[in-house]
């Protein structure tokens, strides 16, 4: 799921000034006649993002300088901070949720604009298993903007009547909450740049993956699937297996119960909230990983996967030509995995 994080300007300096340095490394270190890539590393939505590219593009050198590249993706990613963060006071996202500012001043606001239209259609998709206007569910599980505590069935109930895309469009009004697509859209605003200055090869990594093209050895690009054990917090510290990207554009988002979670009175309860309840989910699925045209596609059904569970996951997966998924769930204390036809997990060395 997505955090983003109020930028501090001494820390961003530090990141910046090393950001560059790493960057001048690797065009030093992997410039060839054909195969310039350079890989740009920096801080964005509580923790680091990293973009690799070629910079031979579609008709010759990409038109910009590896400075001006990071520049711009760092200027894209402090504009999705300053709109959509919820952990940004100051943000749009923020002030619309706090009621300093109405529903129709924020969507004047391209990029709100955009994702909030986004989010409709995939609400509509997914008949309300994906709804970013449940946000004050996720507030009083523990699970948004804000630590809540344990809340009873009347408190739960209570939330749910009075939040919900249904009631944000017919009266707007509500809290949103956008962290189950903000990173593939940001993984797709980036990559959009890319595409902008003639860029052909990229992996674009801010918590979700958006790719096109191949790496720097001609092949497709590789992504490690993490094991879903519990506490498993380090990426690539537990490999459940490899998957190879297919050839063309391609989001590919990781969502799981593993590393966000709470256990009372011995029970374990995840981030994965079911708006159509208003409880967190209890099913025997551990990890969804989706395959999509784009980014914030493949993060939303993700999530969708994550709250109905294996069989309905299985079952759209399936029935839709554009997704390809593999989902890791348990069974009597066994890891077991499921994959589309199009999804080749490879296993881990």
């Amino acid at each position: 799921m997505y955090k983003y994080f109020a930028l501090h300007t001494f820390m961003m300096k530090i990141l910046r000034y090393f950001t560059a340095i790493a960057l001048l490394s690797s065009l030093i270190m992997s410039c060839t006649p054909r195969n310039r890539y350079i890989s740009i590393t920096g801080y964005a939505q509580g923790g680091t993002y990293t973009v690799k590219l070629n910079l031979n593009g579609n008709d010759g050198n990409v038109a910009a300088t590896p400075v001006e590249i990071r520049d711009s993706i760092d200027a894209i990613l402090q504009r999705i901070d300053s709109t959509l963060s919820g952990y940004n006071r100051n943000s749009l996202l923020s002030r619309f949720n706090a009621g300093d500012i109405t529903y129709k001043e924020s969507m004047k606001n391209s990029m709100f604009s955009d994702i909030n239209q986004q989010a409709v259609k995939i609400f509509n998709e997914t008949e309300g298993v994906v709804d970013v206007a449940a946000g004050p569910l996720f507030d009083l599980w523990g699970f948004g903007f804000r630590s809540g505590e344990f809340p009873s069935d009347e408190e739960v109930m209570k939330t749910k009547e009075s939040c919900g895309m249904e009631l944000l469009l017919a009266h707007e009004t509500g809290k949103l909450n956008y962290n189950a697509i903000a990173q593939g859209y940001s993984c797709d605003l980036v990559a959009s740049y890319l595409y902008s200055i003639g860029v052909k090869d990229m992996m674009v990594d801010i918590g979700e993956i958006f790719c096109d093209g191949v790496n720097p050895s001609g092949q497709a690009w590789s992504l490690g699937i993490d094991r879903p054990v519990d506490g498993n917090n380090e990426l690539g510290a537990e490999i459940q297996g490899i998957f190879r990207a297919p050839e063309g554009p391609h989001g590919i988002v990781t969502s799981g119960n593993y590393r966000k979670f709470y256990i009372k009175d011995g029970k374990k309860y995840a981030h994965s909230i079911d708006p159509r309840t208003g409880y967190p989910v209890t099913h025997n699925m551990l990890s969804a990983t989706i395959v999509a045209e784009d980014a914030l596609t493949a993060d939303a059904y993700a999530t969708y996967c994550m709250v109905v569970g294996l069989e309905e996951s299985i079952q759209l997966l399936q029935k839709r030509e554009d997704l390809e998924g593999c989902l890791i769930y348990d069974e009597e204390g066994i890891f077991k995995t499921w994959c589309s036809e199009g999804f080749v997990l490879e296993e881990a060395k």
